[in-house]
């Protein structure tokens, strides 16, 4: 076994420039290598030095996922500092509450978060890093050892006093060594897929987390990629795209992926019904389509953090993954029991670790005894040691013939009903999600005149009567005393859940009873409206457009009377995809032209069959009066102009060495100097731009040359390595020998037109942005672009002045830079209306000049509006600043 926790820096160290961390925050994508990693933990340590904090100090940890957090997690270990690490998406009242216990003597992580925590705690945010941590690193002090308190993990909760679990060096290590002895037979096999890439969808402050973020990439020197966004169709172009190797997530992931693929693949639960009993070799190659999808290199799920429904893992390990599952808890440090990954037996937790002792009590409890149990915690200010050596889990399991563990469900939430039956939530709720239209439910004891009874809770899509078929059909599948006969309708699109996806049962519990209290409703009759007057569709709607329409029926029309522009409907379909893992294409959206369209897509984006959802072949009238709440028009309008619709292309190839050497050439032995004949434009330069990072770049757009006299003004370093945005319809047109300029049919026949498109790609590196679709695209190929180390240039007018005068941006541009979290430069080019207007000719006309403003770095905090506000405010201020 290690010495302590701190050696794993000398790995990071060894494994040098190989990337350990690829966070996809946005539409960027930053890489931090092992030996960057390393060198910050080194600078923060020294930074807790020079403050005065000594070990068993305790700081403060509330960020995102990010290298940043692995480097500051990794300092506190070096100088013995207690790490506190808490959830990103908790609330500002818990993590006060934990300040108020802890007093720690620092606060770091991202700002936004620190914000929110007592004004008089010192804080360092990740934003000031760069300023703040000294260039001297610091090494390990020499007190480290196996019993050294190393973390306080706190467990998610919103009321009580907090009660933190206090690991040490030695809890840490007795969970990884085994698996990284275990894995020395394996590693000369490794090197021919190396890099190994995990996807990790996991908040770090987890101990599960932990296990696949901070200690498991190490032991392989792999790829760590960050992403926290977990909607199905991101999560899997994503893995396809890096070449993921191993999926990290909770159970509710791995649900969410499943329904995406039965409801973009109808047919794909007949052929997993079919496939039953097939060889692997023989179910690999029956969905090689879904492995396409995601890549051939991603073999294997690894899922902790809560018990994995048996429907949900036969799918997966059906198709022909590796779907791994161990147990463990924050008490017993992550790991008790884990399945081997060659080795999987399905539907257990895996074969007890090597230095774990387990018994199983009278009732079924799992209780644990071993060197991985955290032997205090932390409660009223101080260390509270725990004096029985065995560890009672809380958890209910069955021991299998073959030595390994099935899990049954948890021993508190055993419901004891009025006839004195046991249930176990887990085993209904199993049954229950397998129905039509059933997105999540959590049976919970309900109060009755006789005693408890079990009542299901359902996040349902579709109707009320369609909710009592659900249960119909689930009952008939349950034994007699399991039977549900109480349910009731959750009134948003999903149950509230923890940050690792388990359902807040607690939450559930208070809205029933608060519910019926309120309403006197008895479970099984009817869904709860919730308390707003506005349902949870339309209130995102307006969280977007910041406007109360007048018109809020199922008729109002998106854009018309919601106010729903092209890039609010991008803000949504992101919102949708976080609520309920899928959001309508743009092909979609041409068809959704109204609120009622909105929610009759919403409630068939389950994976319904049709032969359990009659309604699908009803008459319209039929619909209409079976979707009271959800809508379904006659017919949806097609779009129009549809042949109008840019195909848009993203190409890669402006990018590639040759291609750029011979733009370099083009822009400085070509474009300045005819800029400098025929224009001859003044420049009024702001500071030093030449060493900036990518950077995003706006400006007034009033000619088809205020491209190349913005490079014309740009210092060299930016205008040789500058993609521009350029209409997407535009650069369509052109592609398909249109010419944009003349919009009749007859004379728009254009041959020059793909000449033109491959001339203005490859000499200016253009790229498109449409007006009315495809801005998710557009914006990620403007974050690969920053990421490849090219400036951006926006014209966020989205149009051509006609006069010169500014117009209102568009607020698309908001939301690139927060995407992007990149610097923004905004520039000005003063003289062009007057030239239009007057109609005067350029040839050295002086009166061009081009102004560069201060390059601008916006808070996460702000809003999309108020950036593309602040912007059009100072490109007109640059515009008016100096006199021609």
């Amino acid at each position: 076994m290690r010495s302590h926790v701190a050696t794993f820096l000398d790995d990071f160290r060894r494994h040098g420039s190989q990337i350990a961390v690829v966070r996809h925050r946005g539409v960027r994508r930053i890489r931090t290598s092992y030996a960057d990693i390393a060198r910050l933990a080194g600078r923060f340590a020294a930074y807790l030095t020079e403050r005065g904090i000594a070990p068993g100090e305790r700081v403060l940890l509330w960020a995102e996922n990010s290298a940043e957090w692995m480097a500051a997690f990794h300092g506190c270990i070096l100088r013995g500092v207690l790490a506190v690490p808490l959830d990103a998406y908790g609330s500002p009242d818990f993590a006060q509450r934990v300040c108020a216990d802890v007093r720690p003597a620092l606060a770091v992580g991202d700002l936004a978060l620190l914000r929110q925590l007592p004004a008089e705690l010192p804080r360092l945010a990740f934003e000031q890093w760069t300023s703040s941590l000294p260039d001297a690193e610091a090494g390990p002090i020499p007190d480290l050892n196996l019993d050294a308190p190393l973390q306080i993990l706190f467990t998610s909760g919103t009321t009580g006093t907090p009660r933190g679990i206090v690991h040490t060096h030695g809890n840490i290590l007795s969970s990884v060594t085994p698996i990284e002895e275990g894995a020395q037979r394996y590693m000369r096999y490794e090197r021919i897929v190396h890099p190994l890439r995990f996807l990790h969808t996991l908040p770090l402050s987890h101990v599960f987390g932990q296990m696949m973020g901070l200690w498991m990439p190490p032991l392989f020197a792999a790829q760590l990629h960050l992403e926290s966004r977990l909607a199905a169709p991101r999560l899997i172009e994503l893995i396809c795209r890096e070449r993921i190797s191993v999926l990290a997530a909770v159970p509710r992931v791995l649900a969410v992926l499943k329904s995406h693929l039965e409801h973009s693949r109808p047919a794909l639960p007949q052929r997993v019904a079919a496939a039953q009993g097939c060889s692997v070799w023989s179910r690999w190659w029956r969905f090689r389509d879904v492995h396409s999808a995601f890549g051939f290199k991603f073999w294997a799920l690894i899922c902790g953090g809560g018990a994995l429904p048996p429907t949900v893992e036969k799918f997966w390990n059906t198709l022909g993954f590796v779907l791994i599952q161990g147990y463990g808890m924050t008490e017993t440090t992550a790991l008790v029991t884990l399945n081997h990954p060659f080795h999987v037996q399905k539907g257990s937790i895996g074969k007890v670790m090597p230095g774990r002792e387990v018994r199983v009590g009278a009732d079924g409890e799992l209780l644990v005894r071993g060197p991985m149990i955290a032997n205090a915690a932390w409660s009223d200010g101080g260390l509270q040691p725990r004096a029985d050596e065995w560890l009672a889990t809380g958890d209910l399991v069955e021991r299998q013939p073959s030595g390994e563990f099935n899990f049954v469900g948890r021993k508190s939430e055993v419901i004891v009903t009025a006839s004195g039956v046991n249930l176990h939530p887990e085993d209904l709720e199993s049954v229950i999600e397998q129905q039509p239209g059933v997105h999540a439910c959590a049976v919970v004891a309900t109060e009755t005149v006789n005693g408890p009874e079990p009542c299901a809770v359902l996040a349902f899509r579709g109707t009320n009567e369609q909710a009592t078929e659900a249960i119909r059909y689930a009952n008939d599948r349950l034994a007699d005393y399991q039977r549900i006969s109480r349910w009731m309708l959750w009134p948003e699109p999903d149950l509230p859940r923890t940050s690792t996806g388990k359902i807040q049962r607690k939450a559930v519990s208070t809205w029933l009873a608060g519910t019926q209290a309120s309403t006197g409703e008895k479970p099984g009759t009817s869904a709860s409206e919730p308390s707003d007057s506005l349902d949870w569709l339309l209130r995102l709607i307006l969280q977007i457009t910041a406007e109360i329409p007048a018109n809020t029926t199922d008729a109002a029309r998106l854009s018309e009377d919601l106010h729903l522009d092209s890039l609010g409907r991008v803000q949504l379909a992101a919102t949708l995809e976080d609520r309920v893992g899928s959001a309508p294409s743009d092909a979609a959206w041409d068809r959704l032209q109204t609120l009622g369209d909105l929610r009759s897509w919403l409630s068939t984006a389950a994976s319904i069959e049709p032969a359990a959802h009659p309604a699908r072949s009803a008459s319209p009238t039929q619909l209409a009066e079976q979707f009271p709440l959800h809508a379904v028009p006659p017919s949806l309008p097609e779009p129009e102009n549809q042949a109008d619709q840019p195909t848009c292309i993203y190409p890669h190839w402006p990018w590639w060495p040759p291609v750029a050497w011979l733009r370099s050439a083009f822009l400085e032995a070509c474009v300045r100097p005819l800029v400098w004949l025929l224009a001859a434009p003044r420049v009024v330069p702001f500071g030093q731009l030449a060493t900036q990072p990518p950077l995003l770049i706006v400006a007034n757009h009033a000619t088809a040359f205020d491209g190349p006299l913005l490079q014309y003004a740009l210092p060299g370093q930016l205008r040789r390595h500058m993609a521009i945005v350029m209409r997407g319809e535009m650069l369509d047109d052109y592609r398909h020998f249109r010419n944009p300029e003349r919009r009749s049919a007859p004379a728009r026949f254009y041959l020059p037109g793909p000449l033109i498109y491959v001339l203005l790609t490859a000499l200016f590196n253009v790229f498109p942005l449409p007006r009315k679709r495809d801005f998710q695209r557009s914006f990620a190929h403007a974050g690969e672009a920053l990421d490849h180390g090219l400036h951006v240039l926006v014209f966020p007018e989205g149009t051509r002045s006609a006069d010169g005068t500014l117009a209102p941006f568009r607020p698309g541009i908001g939301l690139l830079v927060k995407e992007s979290g990149a610097l923004v430069l905004p520039a000005a080019i003063r003289g062009l209306g007057e030239l239009k207007r007057r109609r005067r000719n350029w040839f050295r006309s002086g009166s061009l000049s081009i102004h560069l403003g201060e390059a601008i770095q916006f808070s996460p905090e702000e809003t999309e509006a108020g950036i593309a506000s602040r912007l059009h405010a100072e490109v007109l201020r640059l515009l008016e600043s100096i006199a021609p």
